[in-house]
């Protein structure tokens, strides 16, 4: 690295990359779910169209990428207030998103039937 380079790629920097690309995809996607809403009353038919492409199992796939997303960003961002405000949440940082990450693969983990169960079912039949 060179001197006086601010981050060093430790497990901070990366929750904080992770954080901020997070709340990018979790606006853009909440930015193209007003637009698909918004299309009912300009195009019924078109609305109908792009809701049956949501029950694709490439979406599904998407969606699944969107609830990690969302879980990541929610539990960080709970950690990033621990380290905010309490006294020794910068001391034990590291922990917390060890924990953090823990928790959400635990729940990524329980997430797959119910988010992937209908894209398994097209592709492989019930």
């Amino acid at each position: 690295m060179p001197a006086g380079t601010l981050y060093r790629g430790r497990e901070g920097m990366w929750s904080w990359v992770a954080h901020r690309v997070t709340g990018v995809l979790i606006f853009f996607f909440l930015f193209v779910h007003v637009l698909d809403t918004a299309l009912v009353r300009v195009s019924p038919e078109a609305y109908d169209k792009v809701v049956a492409t949501y029950k694709t199992p490439i979406v599904a796939v998407l969606e699944y990428g969107l609830v990690a997303a969302i879980l990541f960003h929610a539990l960080n961002g709970l950690r990033v207030i621990a380290v905010d405000f309490w006294s020794k949440g910068p001391r034990y940082q590291k922990q917390m998103l060890w924990t953090v990450v823990g928790i959400w693969v635990v729940l990524m983990l329980g997430a797959i039937y119910p988010v992937l169960g209908h894209a398994a079912r097209e592709l492989f039949g019930s």
